[in-house]
């Protein structure tokens, strides 16, 4: 059996054998908001999810998960998350194997993804549902993502 963190780092959960045949996914983002939203979102799609907040965090748990995919939101420029990412990968010695996801803010444009080589993927997604379909395809099908509906006030 394996022990993965929470993300509130004091507790730990029990991995069943079960639960173990699931992809992990690392989330990297320095946004609290948007990092538990990813991971709330990912979890519901039947994911592992450990969360990082930052390069020295996610090179930790990586080092621990041994994720699938990692997904990386930092604040900086593409570039520079960029190198960031690939950082994690290689510090955290998981593997060129594991595919490495950018959210990018400029540099391409909306709902766009553009594949930069080694396994590196920028994405600007417009919504969730686009940001799964390409977890989904790059995990290799491992993970079939369920469709969300997200309703508003006023909504039917």
């Amino acid at each position: 059996m394996m022990l993965i963190q929470t993300k509130m780092g004091e507790h730990t959960i029990p991995i069943t054998s079960e639960s173990e045949s699931r992809p992990i996914i690392l989330v990297v983002e320095d946004v609290h908001e948007t990092r538990d939203g990813i991971e709330t979102l990912l979890m519901a799609d039947r994911y592992r999810v450990a969360v990082a907040r930052d390069e020295a965090d996610a090179i930790e748990r990586a080092q621990r998960a041994k994720p699938h995919l990692i997904l990386v939101g930092l604040a900086g420029s593409p570039r520079e998350v960029i190198f960031r990412a690939l950082s994690i990968r290689r510090l955290a010695e998981v593997g060129e194997g594991v595919p490495v996801v950018v959210f990018c803010i400029e540099g391409i444009d909306e709902g766009d993804e553009v594949a930069i080589g080694k396994n590196v993927h920028l994405t600007r997604p417009d919504n969730f549902n686009q940001l799964r379909s390409l977890i989904a395809r790059l995990l290799n099908g491992n993970a079939v993502p369920l469709t969300v509906e997200i309703m508003t006030s006023g909504s039917k």
